[in-house]
C-alpha cells in the first residue's frame, strides 16, 4: 500500500495491541513532532495519564471505569507495552507534549450499556482494525474490514495479511516516510466505509461525533500540528466534513452516570481472551517479544523457547535452535511471507525441539506465546478505600497477587498463616474470588488449610462492588454478613453463614447470626432442613477449637437440632419416591458425620447412642426406602455397632425372593454404593459378596433391565482395581463348602475370621531384614514386635 499524508491533523489509524503499529506510531511521532497528541479513550482518564510516566507503572495495565452507584457496571481499556496508544502516551509524556483522550466519556458509555456484562465488546478489535470500544456496544459487526482487505490482496487468512503488511514491516529506520502507511490504510478504510457505512454499528456515529468535537477543540488550541491515534476504522469519520451543530445533535440527551476511573494491573492471559474483559489477542507474549527485540527476533525467540524447554528437563541443544531458525525461515520463504511469523516458528519448534509432539508445544503456548505477565500500578493511583486496605494487607501478609495460579498451604497455628486465612475467608464472604479452598495434603487435624490463588483483573471490579459495605476488609465483611443474616430465609443459609463468619473471624457478627439462627431453628419443623443445617454447625464447632473462638451458643443450637432430627427422622423416611429417598440418604450421611463431630463437643449426654438407635430403627423398618435401610446398616457396620452376622442377615432379608428387584437393588446401592469403601467391603467379606452374587444371578430376565442402571451406577463408582478384584472373586466362584449365598464355616483362600499364623510366619524373616533386626533375636522381644507388626498383613491374607 502506498499513499501520501493529507493536510491537516495527522490521523494515525492503528489496530490495538500490535507491535508493528506501535513501532510505526513511534516513528511517525518522531517525524511529525506534534504539539499535542490525542488518543482514543475516555476523557475522564486525562488526570491519570501522568502516572504512565511513573517508573513503577509496568504494562500490561488497564484503565478501569465503573459507575459510582453501581460498581458492577464497569469497563476496561487495556494497554500493553506494544499497544500503539501506550507508545503514544509515553512519547508525549517523555517529550512534554500535551496528551488527551477524545473518545466518548465513560459516564455516557457506562450508562448506555445494554447488558450487565461490562466487557461485551472488548474483543471486537480483532475484526475492526483497532476499535477499542467502550463497554456496552452491540455485537460484532457483520463485516470484517481486515478480512475484506486481506481477500482483496489474495490472502485467505486476515491475520496473516495483517502481520505481513503491518506487524512485519521494516524497522523504523528503513521507512522513507513513517506516515505513508497510515495514509494508505486510511484510504483503504475510507473506501470500505463508502461501501459498508458504519459496518453495522450505529453507535459508532455517537462516538465519532464526540471525537470530532474534541479534535476541533484541539485544533483551535494547537493548530493543525496535532496527531490523533485511533482505530483505523474511525479515520474516515474523523476526516469527514461535518458541522458542530450536527455533531452536537447526535450527542443530545445521552444517558449519563457518575463514573470513577483508575489504573489497574492487567495480564497477558486476559489480553488473550476473546470474551468478557478480554482484548482478543491470540499471542500477547509473541507480540511483546516482537516489540521488544532490538534485532534478529526469530533467533531470540528460538533461544527463549530452548531455555523454557531446558528448564522443564527436555534436551534442547544449540543445534536445535540453529535448525529451528533455518526451518522457520524456509517455511516463510515457501509460504511467500516477508518474515517468519508465529505459525512458521511454531511449526519449526514442533518439528525440531518437540520431536513432533504437541505436549511440550502446549507449554510453549502457555508460558511464552500467551505468557503469564501481570502488570504493576504505583500506589499513587486512585483506588477505592477498600482496595487500599486490601493492598496494605497483601503487603503485610506477603500475599502478592499473581496471574499464575498457585497452591497455598496454611498452618493455622502460625500467626501469619492464620491472618492469611482470615483475609481469604473475608474476601470470599465479600464475593471477591481471589482464593478458592482446595483439597490439601491429608491431615486428621483442623489446623491446615489449602487454597488455590489466582489474581484476575475482574477482581478490581468485585472489590469496588464490595466497597459499599465498608472501607476496610474487616468492616465490609462484618456489614455484609450482618445483612445476609437478616435477609436469609432458609435455616441452612444461616448455618452456612455462621460457619463462614467463624472462618473469617468476625466476632462482632456472630451474635447477630446466632440470633437469626435460633429464630430460624425454632420455627423450622422440616427434618430435611434441619439435616442440611446440622453439618455446617458441626464443622463450625470443630474450627472453633483451632481459632480460639467461643462457640458455646453454637453448641446449644447444634444439640437442639440433633435432638429434633433424632425424633423426626424415622417418620420422615417412609413413603418416599426414588428422588426423595436419594436426597434423604445424602442427608443421613451428613447428619451421621456431624454427630460424630459433635460427640463430646455439645452439652448433651448420650447423643451418639440415640443416633445409633435411630439407625437401627431405619435399618430394620420395612416401610423405610431400601436405599436408606441399606445405608443405615452400612453406617452401623462401619461404626462397629452392627455385627457382621447381623449385617449378613439384613442383606439376606433385603435380597430375599419376596423383595421386588428394584427395592433390593436400592438396598445394595445404599449399603455398598459410592466410592467410599463399599467395594472393599465386598472384597474382604465373601459372605456379603456371595449374597449379592446369588441375588443378582436369580433376578428374572424381565426385570433385570430395570435394575441394571442402578447396579451399574453403584459399581461404576468403585476404583478400577476394586472392580477387577471383585470380578476375579466372582469368576472363582463361591466359598468351598456351601452354595453361593450361604453362610458356612468354610472360607475361600485369602479370607478368614482370624489371623493365619502359618502364612504370617513366612514373611517374618523379610520383615526382620527390613527392620534391621538380628536373626539371632528370633526368640526375644524383637520377634514379638515383628509378629505384631505383621498381624494386619496376615489378617488380610
Amino acid at each position: 500500500m502506498t499513499g501520501a499524508a493529507p493536510a491537516g491533523p495527522l490521523l494515525l489509524g492503528i489496530r490495538h495491541h500490535g507491535p508493528g503499529s506501535a513501532r510505526a506510531v513511534r516513528a511517525a511521532l518522531d517525524a511529525a513532532g506534534p504539539r499535542a497528541v490525542l488518543i482514543e479513550g475516555p476523557p475522564e482518564g486525562d488526570a491519570l495519564l501522568p502516572l504512565a510516566a511513573d517508573e513503577r507503572m509496568r504494562p500490561p495495565v488497564a484503565l478501569l471505569a465503573h459507575a459510582v452507584d453501581d460498581p458492577g457496571r464497569a469497563a476496561f481499556w487495556p494497554f500493553a507495552e506494544f499497544s500503539p496508544e501506550w507508545v503514544a502516551i509515553r512519547w508525549a509524556l517523555r517529550h512534554d507534549v500535551p496528551v488527551r483522550f477524545i473518545d466518548l466519556p465513560a459516564a455516557h458509555s457506562l450508562a448506555m450499556t445494554d447488558s450487565p456484562d461490562p466487557g461485551a465488546d472488548h474483543d471486537q478489535e480483532q475484526g475492526r482494525a483497532g476499535d477499542a470500544g467502550a463497554a456496552g456496544a452491540v455485537a460484532a459487526p457483520p463485516i470484517d474490514p481486515i478480512g475484506i482487505l486481506a481477500d482483496a490482496a489474495g490472502y485467505d487468512d486476515p491475520e496473516r495479511w495483517w502481520e505481513d503488511v503491518v506487524e512485519h514491516r521494516p524497522p523504523d529506520g528503513r521507512l522513507v516516510d513513517p506516515r505513508a502507511p497510515f495514509a494508505a490504510l486510511g484510504e483503504a478504510m475510507t473506501a470500505l466505509r463508502e461501501v459498508y457505512g458504519d459496518g453495522g454499528h450505529p453507535r459508532d456515529a455517537v462516538r465519532e461525533a464526540y471525537m470530532r468535537i474534541q479534535l476541533r477543540s484541539a485544533r483551535k488550541e494547537f493548530g493543525d500540528d496535532v496527531v490523533v491515534v485511533c482505530g483505523a476504522w474511525h479515520v474516515p469519520a474523523l476526516r469527514a466534513r461535518t458541522t458542530v451543530t450536527a455533531d452536537r445533535a447526535l450527542l443530545k440527551a445521552l444517558p449519563k452516570v457518575k463514573a470513577e476511573l483508575t489504573w489497574v494491573p492487567w495480564t497477558h492471559r486476559r489480553l488473550a481472551r476473546h470474551s468478557g474483559y478480554g482484548a482478543g489477542i491470540d499471542s500477547p507474549g509473541w507480540y511483546g517479544h516482537l516489540f521488544g527485540a532490538p534485532d534478529r527476533p526469530i533467533e531470540r525467540w528460538m533461544t527463549k523457547v530452548a531455555g523454557l524447554l531446558r528448564d522443564e528437563d527436555r534436551f534442547v541443544s544449540s543445534a536445535h535452535v540453529i535448525e529451528a531458525v533455518r526451518l522457520a525461515g524456509t517455511l516463510a520463504a515457501l509460504r511467500g511471507r516477508p518474515l517468519a511469523g508465529l505459525s512458521e516458528t511454531t511449526d519449526a519448534i514442533r518439528a525440531v525441539m518437540c520431536e513432533g509432539s504437541d505436549v511440550p508445544l502446549a507449554l510453549v503456548q502457555d508460558r511464552l506465546i500467551v505468557g503469564e505477565t501481570l502488570g504493576e500500578v504505583p500506589d499513587t493511583a486512585p483506588a477505592v478505600p477498600l482496595q487500599r486496605d486490601l493492598a496494605r494487607l497483601q503487603r503485610t501478609l506477603r500475599l502478592k497477587p499473581e496471574a499464575l495460579e498457585r497452591e497455598l498451604e496454611l498452618d493455622l497455628r502460625k500467626d501469619t498463616d492464620a491472618a492469611r486465612s482470615r483475609l481469604l475467608h473475608r474476601l470470599r464472604l465479600l464475593a471477591v474470588g481471589w482464593g478458592e479452598p482446595a483439597v490439601g495434603r491429608g491431615s486428621t487435624g483442623t489446623f491446615r488449610e489449602s487454597w488455590r490463588l489466582r489474581w484476575e483483573p475482574e477482581l478490581y471490579v468485585q472489590v469496588a462492588e464490595a466497597g459499599i459495605w465498608g472501607t476496610t476488609v474487616l468492616t465490609a465483611a462484618t456489614a455484609k454478613a450482618e445483612s445476609e443474616a437478616g435477609s436469609a430465609t432458609a435455616l441452612a443459609e444461616v448455618t452456612a453463614l455462621a460457619e463462614r463468619c467463624l472462618l473469617a473471624e468476625l466476632p462482632d457478627t456472630l451474635p447477630v447470626v446466632m440470633r437469626a439462627l435460633a429464630d430460624r431453628a425454632a420455627l423450622d419443623a422440616d427434618v430435611g432442613h434441619l439435616a442440611d443445617a446440622l453439618p455446617a454447625l458441626a464443622r463450625t464447632l470443630r474450627y472453633g477449637d483451632v481459632r480460639s473462638t467461643d462457640t458455646a451458643a453454637l453448641g446449644e443450637v447444634a444439640a437442639g437440632l440433633a435432638e429434633r432430627i433424632c425424633v423426626g427422622l424415622p417418620p420422615a423416611c417412609t413413603g418416599l419416591d426414588a428422588d426423595g429417598a436419594a436426597e434423604l440418604r445424602r442427608q443421613v450421611d451428613g447428619v451421621h458425620t456431624a454427630i460424630g463431630l459433635l460427640a463430646g463437643a455439645v452439652p448433651v449426654d448420650g447423643l451418639r447412642e440415640r443416633w445409633t438407635a435411630v439407625l437401627h430403627k431405619l435399618a430394620a423398618r420395612d416401610t423405610v426406602a431400601g436405599v436408606i435401610r441399606g445405608r443405615a446398616a452400612r453406617l452401623l457396620l462401619d461404626e462397629g455397632r452392627l455385627e457382621e452376622d447381623d449385617a449378613a442377615r439384613l442383606m439376606g432379608l433385603a435380597l430375599s425372593p419376596g423383595t421386588p428387584p428394584a427395592e433390593a437393588a436400592a438396598w445394595i446401592e445404599g449399603f455398598v454404593g459410592g466410592a467410599g469403601g463399599g467395594g472393599m467391603l465386598l472384597v474382604h467379606d465373601e459372605r456379603l459378596l456371595g449374597l449379592v452374587d446369588a441375588w443378582l444371578a436369580g433376578v428374572p430376565s424381565d426385570t433385570f433391565t430395570d435394575v441394571l442402571p442402578l447396579l451399574r451406577r453403584t459399581f461404576s463408582a468403585y476404583e478400577p482395581g476394586v472392580r477387577r478384584t471383585l470380578g476375579e472373586l466372582v469368576r472363582r466362584g463361591p466359598a468351598t463348602g456351601g452354595p453361593a449365598g450361604t453362610v458356612t464355616g468354610a472360607t475361600a483362600p485369602g479370607f478368614g475370621p482370624a489371623l493365619d499364623e502359618e502364612r504370617a510366619e513366612a514373611v517374618v524373616p523379610v520383615l526382620r531384614l527390613l527392620l534391621g533386626l538380628d536373626v539371632e533375636d528370633a526368640e526375644g522381644a524383637d520377634a514379638d514386635t515383628a509378629d505384631n507388626a505383621m498381624e494386619p498383613l496376615g489378617a488380610t491374607g
